[in-house]
C-alpha cells in the first residue's frame, strides 16, 4: 500500500493549527457548535445506557447456560468497546449530515486561503445553495457505509472472529473518516464520488492515518469537540497539496482523448 500514516496524521494537526486564523475562523463556528451539542449528548448516552447496552448484547449472544457464566466476564470488553463504537459511529454520522453545508462552505474558504484567493463572506445564501447537494452527498457516504458495518455487525457475533472485530472497526473507522472529510473538498471541486474514493485508495496509508488521528481524537474529550471543522480544515489542506494537481491532470488527459 502507498503513502505515509504519519504524513496522513500531519494533516489534521495542521488543520488544528490553522483554526484560529482569523480568515476562516468565522466559518468554524457553525461546525464547532454541531459538534459540542450532539457529542454532549453521546457522552450523555453512553454514562446512562453503557452498561444495560453491554449486558443485552451479552444476553443475546450467550445462552442463558449457567456453566457458560464465566464467558460473561471474557466477552463483556469485546461487547463494551463494541457498543462504545456503534454510538460514536451513529452521532458521527447525525453531526455529518447536520453540519455537511456548512462543512463543505468552510473547507471552500479555507482552499481559497490556502490558493492565495481573497475570502469574502457570501452569508447564508451560499450555505443554503449548498444544502441539497450536501445532503446528496451525504447519503451516498451513507449508501457506502451500511452494508459494510452491517458485515462487521455479523463478524462481531461469530465465535473466534468477534475477538478482532474491534480491531476491524477502528480500521474501518478510520477510513470512513478519510472519506467522511476528504469528501468536502472533493465535492467542492466536482470529483465524483467513485473518484474521491480511488484517489484516497491510491495514497491509502496516508489517507488511513489521517482518519485514524481523527477517530482518536473524537475519543478524547474536549478535543473531540473541535475535531470536526480542524478534520475539514486538515482534509482541504490534503486535497490540495496531495491530491488536487492528479485531478487536474486526470481531467487534462480526458480532454486530450
Amino acid at each position: 500500500m502507498k503513502g505515509n500514516p504519519i504524513r496522513g496524521a500531519g494533516y489534521l494537526l495542521r488543520g488544528l493549527q490553522m483554526l484560529p486564523d482569523p480568515q476562516i475562523r468565522p466559518f468554524v463556528l457553525v461546525p464547532l457548535l454541531t459538534n459540542i451539542v450532539l457529542f454532549i449528548g453521546a457522552i450523555w448516552l453512553l454514562f446512562s445506557q453503557f452498561g444495560g447496552w453491554v449486558d443485552k448484547m451479552i444476553s443475546a449472544f450467550l445462552p442463558d447456560w449457567e456453566w457458560l457464566s464465566f464467558l460473561h466476564y471474557l466477552l463483556w470488553p469485546v461487547m463494551a468497546v463494541l457498543v462504545f463504537v456503534m454510538v460514536y459511529y451513529s452521532f458521527t454520522i447525525v453531526a455529518n449530515i447536520i453540519a455537511a453545508p456548512f462543512n463543505g462552505f468552510l473547507s471552500e474558504k479555507v482552499e481559497k486561503r490556502l490558493r492565495g484567493d481573497v475570502i469574502t463572506d457570501e452569508g447564508w445564501k451560499a450555505v443554503v445553495a449548498l444544502i441539497p447537494r450536501s445532503i446528496a452527498r451525504e447519503l451516498s457516504k451513507l449508501a457506502y457505509y451500511l452494508p459494510r458495518v452491517l458485515f462487521l455487525l455479523v463478524l462481531s457475533f461469530i465465535p473466534v472472529i468477534n475477538i478482532i472485530a474491534p480491531f476491524l472497526w477502528l480500521l474501518f473507522g478510520a477510513w470512513m473518516m478519510a472519506i467522511q472529510y476528504c469528501d468536502y473538498p472533493m465535492d467542492n471541486n466536482k470529483v465524483s464520488f467513485k473518484n474521491m474514493k480511488l484517489m484516497l485508495k491510491s495514497d491509502r496509508l496516508t489517507s488511513i492515518g489521517f482518519g485514524g488521528l481523527i477517530q482518536l481524537g473524537m475519543m478524547i474529550p474536549i478535543v473531540n469537540l473541535i475535531l470536526m471543522p480542524a478534520a475539514v480544515v486538515g482534509a482541504t489542506i490534503y486535497w490540495v497539496e496531495a491530491h488536487a494537481s492528479v485531478e487536474i491532470d486526470l481531467n487534462q488527459k480526458k480532454l486530450e482523448r
